[in-house]
């Protein structure tokens, strides 16, 4: 049986699991504070007080580790020719027919694209947080601005949510990608199979 190729460092999955738990609490406390349908949902850190507490200090952590993720990761994000040309042949993605699709490295177009979303409503929520941020930064805002900053914080949190649910269906949808944020490991037919530039590249053989 053949060796398995290493996808992440243990250290790159201790961040992301941190991130994603962060994003959990975060995700459940802002419902909470969302809507009052949702209020029960604050019960998670102790009640209503503690939610609008913890619930900056845990988006600036997150914002944190994601830091170091995309720092990470960055390089192989960048879009190319081929992910363009892999995105206009969406029909084989959805249709699982990945052999009419240019070669993928370490990462699809999809999951670049995801990338840059998920950097970009970031920052604005880390923006938008720290101007609607009581008792430290809300009080000297104006009203418009706060009002604005609440809009737009709730918007790209809706956009976030969306994007990490497509993220999890992806992993479980491709089988044996979640083993590689568990163990750190995936297949060499796995890897030959979804990304097979990056498989090339990590010494999975010749062209």
């Amino acid at each position: 049986m053949s060796e398995p190729i290493e996808r992440y460092t243990p250290e790159e999955r201790v961040n992301h699991w941190f991130t994603a738990i962060a994003f959990v609490l975060l995700t459940l406390s802002g419902l909470a504070l969302f809507h009052p349908s949702l209020f029960w949902l604050s019960h998670l850190l102790g009640g209503g007080t503690w939610t609008r507490i913890l619930h900056p200090f845990i988006g600036v952590a997150m914002f944190v580790s994601f830091v170091g993720l995309a720092w990470s990761f960055w390089e192989h994000n960048r879009i190319t020719r081929l992910d363009r040309q892999w995105l206009a042949r969406w029909r084989d993605v959805v249709g699982n027919r990945e052999e009419n699709l240019p070669e993928v490295g370490r990462y699809n177009a999809g999951q670049k694209l995801l990338f840059w979303v998920m950097v970009g409503t970031m920052l604005v929520l880390l923006v938008t947080g720290i101007a609607i941020w009581h008792p430290y930064f809300a009080p000297a805002a104006p009203v418009a601005l706060l009002r604005s900053a609440v809009l737009i914080h709730s918007v790209c949190s809706f956009l976030l949510i969306l994007g990490i649910i497509i993220h999890i269906y992806a992993a479980i949808w491709v089988k044996g990608s979640m083993r590689a944020m568990t163990r750190g490991q995936v297949s060499r037919a796995w890897a030959k199979k979804h990304h097979r530039a990056w498989y090339r590249d990590v010494g999975g053989g010749a062209r």
